[in-house]
């Protein structure tokens, strides 16, 4: 008997599901004649991109398409295990020869991007003069590990990952048509674990659907896969917010020993903080990505028990400056333009125009404008000098995430007439020594003048 991805895999555009801003597109072209002579299918795994690619290469020549049939003049290449030069190169020796039956030599790549360069190279020669009776379709889970060169002569087709109403209403009528006694309550938990992908949802219905003879329940589901229950881990996210330590750690540690993997667990607490963001919760959000071997469990106890008001980083950028220097020479020397310059804390300052800036507003209005760049502006440190906001970056992620376009024009339209800057990995540090120097050089020199004074 056929596994439920396999059973239920589209054979023609038009069963594809959720993904109609590729197949309308395709259908169309087919319709029309006018068919581009490659391909490029990005997006992640198991949301129809292989699928599609042979629905395509069967309609392009007239083909009958059937799951299990094979035709010479459709060729499939797994690129994860035919990666070199070679292959690519008795590629384009057979793709000169003409297609046996269909009008086209359809050659399909899948995971593209594991070519070698040279490879990559070979092919894109066969890429700038394609023999008119080849078509490639490509596919890749990591789009931008794709060269450009390559990109740039495809017809490029974005895959999305299903939305959960279109999932669990795909999930209802196989489960209807295989007789397979399931709640709503667990076919949302198995859309919700196969993250919209369709391979991974189908496959995780087929693993469900022997579970039981009765009817699976989300409690006979959570027991099976090892899964902690809904009301469990809102129970560690309240007492997250509450920052009730010990609470925490009893419940983690029931938790693990029950069997539970902390992956499984970081997972569940993911999905339920993304589905009700609050901002007490996302502090927990940014670390949990972190938990991974080795020692998981103790990561994920570090990320449940580090909880307080601001990041380390924010702790060190709010630390209050330094009084400056009230005594003052006679003849005070002529300061450096380095010195003269005086670095202010963020929140409160004064603006050039004498308005009050507050950094803690500003994450405010950002954290409903994008997460993403909320979550990267809790670890960053940052100054204020009146016209300027500096940011500096810890990690090399966050500093790549600030600076991305659409993000960069975020913060400058929030910011207004404030220019920003945000520096170099490390810049900090180097700022703060080159700050130390010139503090003990005027130190010296003030010392210098108290000794030729009179008194």
């Amino acid at each position: 008997m056929a596994v439920l991805y396999r059973k239920y895999r589209p054979t023609k555009l038009e069963d594809v599901v959720g993904q109609e801003q590729v197949t309308s597109v395709l259908a169309n072209a087919i319709k029309s004649g006018k068919i581009a002579h490659a391909f490029l299918f990005i997006g992640p795994r198991g949301t129809g991109k292989t699928s599609v690619a042979r629905i395509l290469a069967h309609a392009v020549n007239g083909f009958d398409y059937q799951v299990e049939d094979s035709y010479l003049d459709i060729i499939e290449i797994d690129a994860a295990s035919n990666t070199g030069v070679d292959n690519i190169r008795e590629l384009r020796e057979k793709a000169v020869i003409a297609p046996t039956k269909g009008k086209y030599k359809v050659y399909i790549i899948d995971e593209v991007h594991m070519l070698t360069k040279s490879a990559s190279n070979a092919l894109l020669k066969t890429l700038e003069e394609p023999p008119e009776h080849v078509i490639f379709i490509m596919a890749t889970t990591d789009a931008h590990k794709v060269p450009i060169t390559i990109s740039s002569r495809t017809q490029v087709h974005t895959f999305k990952l299903a939305r959960p109403e279109i999932m669990l209403e795909h999930l209802k009528t196989i489960a209807k048509n295989e007789n397979i006694k399931i709640t709503d309550e667990a076919l949302e938990i198995v859309v919700r674990r196969g993250g919209g992908s369709f391979r991974d949802s189908l496959s995780l219905l087929d693993q469900i659907a022997a579970l039981s003879d009765q009817e699976i329940t989300a409690e006979v589901l959570n027991h099976a896969l090892g899964l902690p229950q809904a009301e469990i881990i809102q129970n560690l996210l309240d007492n997250y917010g509450k920052n009730d330590g010990a609470k925490l750690h009893q419940l983690l540690q029931d938790l693990l020993n029950s069997g539970i993997r902390p992956e499984v667990l970081v997972s569940e607490l993911i999905t339920t903080i993304i589905s009700q963001p609050k901002p007490e919760l996302l502090p927990l959000l940014a670390k949990l990505p972190d938990v991974a071997p080795p020692f998981p469990e103790a990561k994920l106890l570090l990320a449940l028990l580090g909880n307080s008001s601001a990041t380390p980083h924010q702790a060190q950028a709010r630390q209050p400056q330094p009084n400056p220097i009230k005594t003052a020479p006679a003849t005070p020397p002529e300061p450096s333009e380095a010195s003269a310059k005086s670095v202010e804390p963020l929140d409160p300052a004064p603006t050039s125009k004498g308005q009050n800036f507050g950094w803690s507003d500003l994450l405010e209005r950002i954290q409903g404008l994008n997460l993403a760049i909320y979550s990267q502006l809790t670890k960053v440190d940052y100054e204020f000098d009146g016209q300027t906001l500096h940011l500096y970056p810890a990690q090399k992620f966050t500093k790549t995430i600030l600076e991305k376009p659409n993000n960069s024009q975020i913060l400058t339209r929030e910011l207004g007439n404030i220019a920003l800057v945000i520096h170099e990995i490390g810049a900090r540090k180097a700022s703060e020594d080159q700050t130390i120097s010139q503090i003990s050089a005027i130190m010296g020199n003030v010392q210098e003048i108290k000794e030729d004074l009179p008194f």
